[in-house]
């Protein structure tokens, strides 16, 4: 059955979850919604995603929004297809958990800001808030600090086998590493910039980027 992908293939959520498709090796299309002409806000949208955001899947009858719980469910769902995404152990599968969480709490809020300020408010004609850029800069540097220490005894965040803590990161990093003028807080650092080379050069995240 092909998964139904409503969103857009550029959408940093979207990347999220076609990453994770790619992985799984499952078959999927994608059904654009136009977030310049306000697709995602329409009646019809809001049936598959009451909060108007990208993206929303539909999986034969079932239909799922928020990408984080879209890649966990695919993961499961296809856990002896493809790699193994979420560990084959309670314990390893927490750890995994772990670092999802603090990817979406400590992780994403500063780097969302540095992104949405210097990439897309410039395109919408919107200031940028220096001082929170500059707080932002700050509050993901100590994360940052956090993952060297991490990365300096196992390869990956959850261990030695790449997982779903690791995919979530790449949508919005790329964007840091090169679209923001920020790749030193990557590169200054020789694990997490070692670990950053390794996830970008897998096969589904550049088929993800050629989409």
């Amino acid at each position: 059955m092909v998964v139904k992908v409503y969103g857009t293939a550029m959408a940093s959520a979207s990347r999220r979850v076609l990453s994770c498709l790619i992985e799984k090796n499952v078959e999927f299309e994608i059904i654009p919604v136009d977030l310049m002409k306000g697709e995602h806000k329409q009646p019809e949208f809001l049936k598959l995603q009451p909060f108007g955001v990208v993206p929303a899947i539909q999986d034969g009858d079932f239909i799922l929004y928020e990408s984080r719980a879209i890649i966990r469910y695919y993961a499961e769902k296809y856990r002896e297809q493809g790699p193994d995404l979420l560990g084959k152990t309670v314990e390893e599968r927490a750890v995994v958990e772990q670092w999802l969480e603090v990817e979406s709490q400590n992780y994403h809020p500063p780097i969302y800001n540095l992104v949405k300020h210097l990439l897309f408010h410039p395109k919408m004609g919107l200031p940028i808030d220096e001082k929170l850029m500059e707080e932002s800069e700050e509050k993901l540097g100590k994360v940052l600090d956090i993952y060297e220490e991490r990365l300096s005894k196992s390869k990956y965040l959850a261990g030695d086998f790449y997982s779903l803590a690791d995919l979530t990161h790449l949508p919005f990093t790329h964007y840091l590493v090169n679209d923001i003028g920020k790749a030193y807080m990557i590169k200054d650092r020789k694990h997490v910039s070692a670990w950053w080379d390794d996830i970008t050069s897998r096969s589904s995240w550049k088929q993800v980027l050629e989409i």
